[in-house]
């Protein structure tokens, strides 16, 4: 009963208490964060209306976890970045765009903890103590590329605030180069 398609329904009563279904107990944020964690899919809903509250609750939780930790997980340069996208034409690539990153830094981290749990495990392989960090280097690096390459998709198309009035227009060779690296951001894309 506390379960729907495979997911933990939590219900969220006026007086701001948690209950899971599942387990028929009150639960807490951090309750949530824990299942979260444990990779327990649920689902949260209003008690009352059954809307699905639960992007806002999950929302709740990070906030409730960045006040709590010394070291934040989400920068403040990153935060404005995000909050200057609602609205704007880029706020429906923003979502896809992260959802592909945060999947592909979650394979590199289990990728990575495989391997260092080889390169630590195996005297042989400790010998280059290196190794590992070089991985997770160029890692970064194919990330950073791939984020410039998926901004300077829209770049040409955002004029600077304080652009001239007369702006050369870009001939046909420019103009090739920026459909050769559409095509090639969608290939990489796909390949997430």
């Amino acid at each position: 009963m506390g379960r729907h398609g495979g997911e933990t329904i939590i219900k969220k009563y006026a007086n701001r208490r948690l209950y899971n279904t599942g387990t028929s107990t009150y639960v807490t944020l951090e309750d949530l964060a824990k299942m979260v964690k444990r990779g327990e899919d649920f689902k949260v809903q209003d008690a009352k209306t059954s809307e699905d509250i639960t992007h806002a609750v999950l929302t709740q939780i990070i906030v409730e976890q960045e006040a709590k930790t010394g070291n934040t997980l989400l920068p403040t340069a990153f935060l404005r970045q995000l909050i200057s996208y609602y609205g704007d034409q880029m706020q429906m690539v923003v979502p896809t765009f992260l959802e592909h990153s945060m999947k592909t830094f979650s394979e590199q981290q289990s990728h990575m903890q495989e391997h260092m749990g080889k390169a630590f495990g195996d005297p042989s392989l400790t010998k280059n103590f290196s190794a590992p960090f070089q991985l997770m280097e160029e890692q970064i690096k194919r990330n950073t590329e791939l984020f410039k390459q998926t901004m300077q998709m829209f770049t040409p198309f955002a004029a600077p605030a304080s652009a001239p009035k007369e702006q050369r227009k870009p001939d046909a060779s420019e103009i090739d180069e920026l459909k050769a690296q559409l095509r090639n951001l969608q290939t990489k894309l796909d390949q997430l």
